[in-house]
């Protein structure tokens, strides 16, 4: 089976390198849809585990564009697309958020800390059994742990409380998820921030390793952990190539 016929029957998106390197690839396009409706079919809803209070997602507008709004109230989950491209041939990252609050338990050393107002995944398609033995095993640990499905590889973009914004961590359940601090602080809550991030370049620097394919995309908001309440706006989420020098 070829790749696009793989693609399809697994339910994947295929974003294929434009022939213009400037033209943007959206992951998540939340502006595009109408406030107060429901989340296209390919925009899923993603729990660790069905015991945990579920975070609320919502298509409003703010500000004069549609964004989605998570509630948490020691709650998680998040809103999850699956996608295939070259993570070399379009690295640049683009998105934009907006927190209201901190959380002022979060500790990004901490398993009972692992709460973020926001959050922005980027999973790999990278094969479990290509990992080093304690990789491995450490990946099959964290699933057990939060018992459901954990990413092989991911970079996970985050605003934190205390740890300096240009730190990249290890998860604090799995080494596989590498957490990227874009935000920290109270300094610039309460508006729209934008971000751009060379995937490519922080998937290296985390795992030491060229990037494997981008295999999806996620938001998430979430205080389970910490027990505290947050309420985040998201904005669109897309991928471009680098331009040319």
């Amino acid at each position: 089976m070829n790749r696009r016929r793989f693609l399809a029957a697994s339910g994947l998106i295929w974003l294929p390198l434009p022939a213009h390197a400037q033209q943007t690839l959206f992951a998540m396009r939340f502006s595009a849809l109408k406030p107060g409706a429901e989340l296209p079919p390919d925009y899923v809803a993603h729990a660790f585990s069905t015991k945990k209070r579920r975070t609320q997602y919502t298509l409003v507008e703010e500000e004069g564009r549609t964004a989605l709004r998570a509630r948490a109230d020691a709650s998680a989950a998040g809103i999850a697309r699956r996608l295939y491209l070259d993570a070399r041939a379009m690295p640049l990252l683009s998105w934009s958020w907006k927190v209201t609050r901190l959380l002022q338990k979060s500790d990004i050393t901490k398993r009972a800390g692992d709460d973020y107002p926001a959050r922005l995944y980027v999973t790999f398609d990278l094969d479990a059994g290509s990992l080093p033995l304690g990789a491995r095993l450490d990946h099959t640990l964290a699933r057990t742990l939060l018992s459901g499905d954990v990413p092989t590889a991911a970079l996970c973009y985050v605003w934190d409380t205390r740890a300096p914004a240009g730190s990249i961590r290890p998860n604090a359940f799995t080494g596989r998820v590498r957490m990227v601090v874009v935000e920290s602080g109270a300094a610039r809550l309460g508006r729209w921030l934008a971000y751009e991030r060379d995937v490519a370049a922080d998937y290296r620097s985390a795992f030491g390793a060229e990037p494997p394919a981008v295999s999806g995309v996620a938001v998430s908001t979430d205080t389970d952990n910490t027990g505290e309440t947050a309420e985040t706006f998201y904005g669109d989420v897309a991928f471009r190539a680098r331009r040319p020098a």
